[in-house]
């Protein structure tokens, strides 16, 4: 077979592939501890930021991150009764349930539909993870993981909230894909930290906080439920909006914070 016949050169092509194929498996096998690690550990930085226990948890080593964490306790809650539980129906408990693969099995999760899915999520998993940072074996801050759908993405983070369970200490997104420079804003640090000190409620027991098109008017009684919009990207900011209303209406962690605030949950 001559140097430049055709089969020598297919030979040559689908040899050098099954070569790349393998090592890209192999190296792929290989990283999936690391990224998984990687990604656990992203998670764990926003968590702290969002508590307030550190200023810049992106500064912060592996160690420091493990040491600090452990004012974090991790718990899981019923989300149909509202109240926490020790293991999820399969029998996983806190450490081994992870609640965005869960959303994505029918067996432990609901579909969602028309107006009931206001936050364009589709599936609800049955069992969600929450945060609790306590002090003298009191709760001082609970942090509740929100999802939702923007412009181009889907939108996950975590929204602090004070021992009243009504006003915002942090919130902010560890992952999404808006457009840089407009929908993207929901990253900046400035525009996250006019969330704290917001309130959730209406005195009706309505959610109340939302995204408005341009600037909050301070002067203004609803000013305490509003968050200035973001320029350039509306349909961002209703996705924000609209994830806000769910996971913390009666579909989504409502009923947990009234058996919290009962003490019943």
């Amino acid at each position: 077979m001559g140097n430049d016949s055709i089969k020598k050169t297919l030979l040559v092509t689908v040899v050098l592939s099954l070569i790349c194929s393998v090592l890209v498996s192999a190296a792929a096998v290989f990283l999936k501890p690391i990224q998984d690690q990687n990604v656990k550990l992203d998670v764990q930085r926003n968590i702290l930021a969002i508590s307030g226990l550190t200023q810049d948890a992106k500064a912060l080593s592996v160690d420091e991150v493990a040491e600090l964490y452990k004012q974090i306790k991790p718990r899981l809650v019923d989300l149909k009764t509202g109240k926490f539980i020790t293991e999820t129906a399969e029998g996983k408990n806190v450490d081994q349930y992870d609640q965005r693969t869960a959303a994505k099995d029918p067996k432990v999760s609901k579909t969602l539909a028309g107006s009931e899915d206001v936050a364009g999520i589709k599936r609800q998993a049955n069992v969600a993870k929450v945060y609790l940072v306590e002090k003298d074996g009191k709760m001082e801050t609970l942090i509740l993981p929100v999802h939702g759908y923007g412009l181009w993405s889907t939108m996950y983070g975590f929204l602090a909230l004070e021992n009243n369970l009504n006003t915002v200490k942090g919130f902010g997104f560890f992952e999404q894909a808006e457009t840089p420079g407009l929908g993207g804003e929901v990253s900046n640090p400035i525009w996250k930290a006019r969330w704290s000190g917001k309130e959730i409620y209406a005195a009706n027991g309505q959610v109340a906080l939302q995204v408005i098109k341009g600037a909050v008017d301070t002067s203004s009684p609803k000013a305490t439920n509003q968050i200035d919009g973001l320029a350039g990207a509306t349909l961002t900011s209703n996705g924000v909006t609209n994830l806000i209303k769910f996971w913390l209406s009666d579909a989504g962690f409502k009923q947990f914070l009234t058996n919290l605030k009962a003490g019943n949950a």
